[in-house]
């Protein structure tokens, strides 16, 4: 395809050995529908499709014309799938390349549903319309909840049903990411037991994401530090917004820090720790409360990996990386609790704030209270009046936060500026999302539109969306599944 989009490539981790990936081109599909394309994301790609039809279009993001300077690629990884590692790749994607952007900014095309791959195993590398919408509308959503994510620039339908439980309109997903490396990526050369391709991988990483450490004189244990804190800040931004990611396997943690595979995730409503949406996730592995606990757990799989790395003495090795593991819950709560002072509008430090913070959680628990809307209350929001805020309960504890807003010469002005910042007023409700997805199976894609052009402004206050504000109170248990 010739070069009228502005496409600027420039595949560095395709340079890299043929261990870490496999060269293949998408498979080809009968006929390509475009769906939908982002345009706010492909100007800021400086990528400019106006003069391409649809049909070109559609041709291009169901991979069966590649455009100009891309190299097609399925990168090799591993990963814990709920505590059990497992060596993978990519089963049903391929990077088509690297996009730098006029300000030299890197960027990751991948197709998701392109085809088989060698590391399918036994799938058929293809994906379902609805699962790749869903993709599409939350990724948008944590973006413009200033959460790292990677996002979506297409959706386009391959005119073939596959076969899952039922059949199902087949399609593509393009994915843009500041890369695909994952913890996982280690775990695949680690366990191979190749010191100079981890040495490799670990350059690259360095190189791409964080080359402040360049020069450093432990690299590895320089990148395991600035990737807890990658890591702590991404789970803090979830558990300020209520998102539950379903599916926290190794494979699924980027090194870049972006929130990547948005399959069975969801946003919580009631407000409740052990929230599970996963059908898979029957122990709770990954319920929201036990996100910090698995990141931990995942950044302890990832140091295991640089071992080699680290200190040609082993047990150095593991002494260095174990107390830099061990500052993770120090470090985690003292965010934590700095986000949730956010949150409440509270300047400064005061040693009652967990008492003040827990309470109001331990009381929307047991008084199953929406988590989201609990917030907009407390910023005076008319549309979040609710019965079950005259709760003397609430009303005793209110008293209270009352009380603590007075201390550091804070103002209403300033404690609800500061809230509207980190609380969103619209989250992408469950109802709300399986709606528009039912809808767009369908061809009629008005809802889901609708519903992505009011995700585009979550912390602002927008004119008749009331729809969109509250849960769905006749729903059973909802349950989200992975798409596969």
């Amino acid at each position: 395809m010739k070069n009228t989009m502005n496409w600027n490539f420039d595949n560095s981790y395709s340079r890299l050995s043929n261990s870490f990936k496999e060269h293949i081109e998408p498979v080809a599909v009968k006929n390509p529908e475009l769906v939908l394309i982002n345009d706010d994301l492909a100007k800021e790609l400086n990528l400019d499709f106006s003069k391409n039809d649809k049909n070109e279009l559609a041709d291009l993001f169901s991979g069966n014309i590649l455009p100009e300077g891309s190299n097609s690629i399925a990168q090799a990884y591993a990963g814990h799938q709920f505590g059990h590692f497992t060596m993978l790749g990519d089963g049903r994607a391929v990077l088509i390349g690297e996009h730098l952007t006029k300000n030299k900014e890197r960027y990751d095309v991948q197709f998701k549903g392109s085809g088989k791959t060698a590391f399918s195993r036994n799938g058929d590398g293809r994906a379902a319309l609805g699962p790749m919408l869903r993709e599409y509308i939350i990724s948008e959503a944590m973006h413009n909840l200033n959460i790292p994510t990677t996002r979506s620039l297409a959706v386009a339908k391959t005119g073939e049903n596959i076969m899952r439980d039922t059949p199902l309109q087949g399609a593509i997903l393009t994915r843009v990411a500041s890369s695909h490396v994952r913890v996982g990526t280690f775990q695949y050369v680690a366990a191979r037991n190749k010191k100079d391709e981890l040495q490799i991988l670990l350059d690259y990483v360095v190189k791409r994401h964080y080359p402040e450490l360049i020069n450093s004189k432990n690299k590895a244990l320089e990148l395991l530090k600035a990737l807890i804190y990658k890591q702590i800040d991404l789970v803090i931004d979830w558990m300020r917004v209520g998102f539950i990611h379903g599916v926290m396997n190794t494979d699924n943690m980027t090194i870049s820090g972006e929130t990547i595979d948005y399959g069975p995730c969801a946003f919580m409503d009631i407000y409740d720790p052990k929230t599970v949406f996963s059908s898979i996730d029957k122990m709770g592995r990954y319920a929201y409360c036990n996100q910090p606990a698995i990141t931990k757990w995942n950044l302890s799989r990832f140091a295991e990996c640089l071992i080699p790395l680290i200190d040609e003495d082993e047990d150095k090795a593991v002494k260095s990386a174990t107390e830099l593991i061990d500052t993770f819950g120090k470090k985690y709560e003292e965010k934590w609790l700095n986000m949730m002072r956010n949150k409440l509008g509270l300047l400064g430090v005061d040693n009652k704030d967990k008492f003040l913070i827990v309470d109001l959680l331990t009381w929307m628990h047991q008084n199953k209270i929406d988590y989201t809307n609990t917030f907009c209350h407390l910023m005076d929001l008319k549309d979040y009046d609710d019965e079950l805020y005259k709760d003397n309960n609430f009303q005793n504890w209110k008293k209270n936060w009352q009380e603590r807003l007075k201390l550091n010469n804070n103002t209403p002005e300033s404690y609800i500026k500061l809230m509207r910042t980190v609380n969103p007023l619209v989250i992408p409700r469950n109802h709300n999302i399986e709606d528009s997805l039912e809808k767009a199976n369908d061809g009629n894609l008005k809802p889901f539109n609708k519903l992505l052009e009011i995700l585009k402004k979550p912390y602002v206050q927008q004119e008749n969306i009331s729809d969109y504000l509250k849960m769905d109170s006749s729903s059973k248990e909802y349950k989200t599944f992975c798409g596969t």
